[in-house]
This record gives C-alpha cells, sequence and structure tokens, in this order.
C-alpha cells in the first residue's frame, strides 16, 4: 500500500523559502503562530535584502573588471593590488624585510658600464658599492663579477633579507626558496641564455661578490663603515648550461655577522603584494621602500626640495627637468595602490605629512605606534 502524495505546504504572505515555510506550518494552530508568523517575515525579509546586496557586489565587481580590463596592464596589475591591499590588511605571510640602508641608499638602477664602483648619496649619508670577484667551480679561477643593479637585484635582497629575518639565522639556502619568490613576484621560471633564472643568478652573484661603504657626516665629524652583505657564498651559480646545473643552484649564502645583526635590529617591513605591483621598476621599488621608511618614523611634516629629490632618485636622469616628469608618474602609481598616503608634489618638491598607522605601507611595530601615538596627543 502506497503512501498518499503529500500536499505542498500552504503559500505563506512574505515567505518564500521552504525551510521559513516549514517553520510557518509548524506552528500553525498553535498560540505562538503570529510571533513565529512575524519572525520568519521578519528572516525572509533580511534573506532578501542579502542576497539583493550580493547582486549589487557581483554586478559591480564585473564592473570594476571590465573597467580594469581596458586599462594598460601594468596599471591593471597595480589597482588590482590596491583592492586586495585595501580588502585584506597585511598579515605575517605578507611582510618581508630589506636592510633600512638600503631603503635609503638604493643600487644603481641600470647597469653601471665600465666602472667597478659608484656611489648614491642622499641627505649627509652616502652609499659606496664596490664590484668583486667570485671564484667559478668549474674552472677554479676566480672571475670579476659586474655592479649588482636594476629591480631583480632589489627584489633578490628583500628575498634573501627576509630570509635571513625569518630563520633568525645569516645562513640563507637559496634554492630551496628562490625558484617560488620569483614566480611570486610575477616572474616566469625560464632557464636558457635569456631566461629570468639566468637573470636572477647573475645579479645573485654580483650581490654576493660586491663590498658595500656607508659615509656618515654630521657637518663637524664623518664615519665610513665597510659593510659587506655577504660573508660566504657556497657554490657560484654559473649563466650557462652545466651538467651540475641542479647542484650548483642549490648553494647557501651567508650574511657578514655585523650586516646581519644590524638587519636584525633595523629590518624595514615590506608589504610584499605592493613590491610585486612594481617588481619591474628598480625606481618605484626604492620609492616604495623609501617611502615606508621616512612615514613610519614622521612625527612632524618633511618638506623636500625637487634637488634633495633629484639626489636621491634622479641618479639615471640627465636632468632635473626630466626627472621632475618621471618621478611626477613613479608617485602617481604608488598613490594608485596607496590612495591614502599623505604625500603630495608641487612646484616646490615633495611634502610628507604624519600618517595614522593604519594609512601606513606596512603598519608599525607596537613600540612605535605607541611613541606615535604619545606624539599626536
Amino acid at each position: 500500500m502506497t503512501n498518499p502524495p503529500q500536499s505542498a505546504p500552504e503559500p505563506v504572505e512574505g515567505v518564500r523559502d521552504p525551510d521559513l515555510i516549514e517553520i510557518v506550518e509548524k506552528a500553525r494552530g498553535s498560540v505562538a503562530y503570529k510571533a513565529t508568523l512575524a519572525f520568519v517575515r521578519a528572516s525572509q525579509a533580511k534573506r532578501d535584502a542579502e542576497a539583493e546586496a550580493r547582486q549589487k557586489l557581483v554586478v559591480l565587481r564585473a564592473e570594476a573588471e571590465a573597467e580594469r580590463a581596458r586599462l594598460p596592464r601594468n596599471a591593471r596589475r597595480r589597482d588590482a593590488i590596491r583592492e586586495v591591499i585595501e580588502n585584506e590588511p597585511a598579515s605575517p605571510e605578507n611582510i618581508q624585510h630589506i636592510h633600512s640602508v638600503l631603503a635609503l641608499c638604493g643600487l644603481p638602477y641600470r647597469e653601471p658600464k665600465g666602472v667597478t664602483n659608484v656611489s648614491r648619496e642622499y641627505g649627509r649619508n652616502t652609499l659606496a658599492i664596490n664590484a668583486g670577484r667570485l671564484i667559478n667551480p668549474v674552472t677554479g679561477e676566480m672571475e670579476m663579477q659586474g655592479l649588482p643593479y636594476g629591480p631583480k637585484a632589489r627584489l633578490l635582497l628583500l628575498h634573501l633579507c627576509t630570509e635571513a629575518v625569518k630563520q633568525r639565522s645569516p645562513k640563507v639556502e637559496v634554492a630551496q626558496s628562490m625558484s617560488g619568490f620569483i614566480r611570486d613576484m610575477g616572474f616566469p621560471v625560464t632557464g636558457g641564455e635569456r631566461g629570468t633564472l639566468k637573470q636572477f643568478k647573475e645579479q645573485l652573484n654580483r650581490l654576493a661578490a660586491c663590498s658595500m661603504q656607508i659615509g656618515l657626516w654630521d657637518g663637524s665629524r664623518a664615519s665610513t663603515l665597510n659593510v659587506p652583505p655577504f660573508r660566504q657564498m657556497d657554490v657560484w651559480l654559473p649563466l650557462h648550461n652545466h651538467p651540475d646545473q641542479g647542484l650548483l643552484w642549490s648553494s647557501t649564502i651567508t650574511f657578514h655577522r655585523e650586516f646581519y645583526d644590524n638587519l636584525i635590529q633595523h629590518a624595514l617591513p615590506v608589504d610584499i603584494r605592493a613590491a610585486r605591483a612594481f617588481a619591474g621598476s628598480a625606481r618605484k621599488l626604492d620609492l616604495l621602500f623609501w617611502v615606508g621608511y621616512r612615514l613610519s618614523r614622521l612625527e612632524r611634516p618633511l618638506r623636500l626640495t625637487w634637488d634633495n629629490l633629484y639626489k636621491q632618485f634622479g641618479s639615471e636622469n640627465g636632468s632635473i627637468r626630466s626627472f621632475r616628469q618621471e618621478f611626477r608618474k613613479d608617485v602617481a602609481h604608488l598613490t594608485e595602490v596607496f590612495p591614502r598616503l599623505r604625500l603630495t608634489l608641487d612646484d616646490g618638491g615633495m611634502q610628507l605629512l604624519p600618517s595614522d598607522p593604519k594609512d601606513l605601507l606596512v603598519p608599525p611595530k607596537a613600540a612605535l605606534a605607541n611613541k606615535r601615538a604619545r606624539a599626536r596627543a
């Protein structure tokens, strides 16, 4: 004997979802029916409002994606990263580190031709970089390396400093993390004569071989600090294919102890998502590092003239006029990613204003945040 088919629940005005209708049906005829009906109708109205909001969000996102798709590739990337940073605050896995000295005095932007040393000035401070030699594990000969330069050298320093800070060790295993980092920066991991692996290896060779000097002058006293970043590179990374290529790539870098200890004390946090937005531009990376350093320590307005900025960022420009045009674009790109930055350019130069910690590129450490809060009180 078959059971008779169940009749459909009686429609309830203002209620459509089956589970809510079922609640009403169970309460029908009871003393709580009116209260239950009011509750269910309110629940249905809330669900409808949430569904409408979700639908509007879908439409808005589709419109934003369509608008973003019309942008040039780099602008599209910056806009996507801005959205991520705005909606997802920086977390430990997004934070990397670089030595604060390198945030103030950067490497050359392009390859210096025919020279083995360069210097960069920042105010009364100077960074001098000298090229060095590495031993070739295939021939056993010492070979001269060029000077490190460009965005890839900066990204490598960011990666290696981060690994040293993370592992709390001056010795960093390069091979275990390098390919993943290259890929994470938006570069394809490719081999061959023009592949990214060769390009990054070449910059790593140059960094491992170079030495650095920092000159400090306060107007009456001068100090020169010798700070070679690396003490040892266990295996040289060849630039060309070799039967033992895989073994040679599995090498370690050991920071000079003094540099490492100073790094642990003065590591500048960098949001890796922002670095990704500027991974193809050395000057934009320098600007990202520099602004992050200055704003995190700023307690009163800071004014910099165009001459100051030219000395800091204009080493590759033939004239201050061409520098001003290019630098305005670089700053505009930075503020695309961080629209709340309190940074402006005018005919006189740049002005930086103290910022709320939530508006900084990376939120400061608790002690520094408390100091800044007391200063504003």
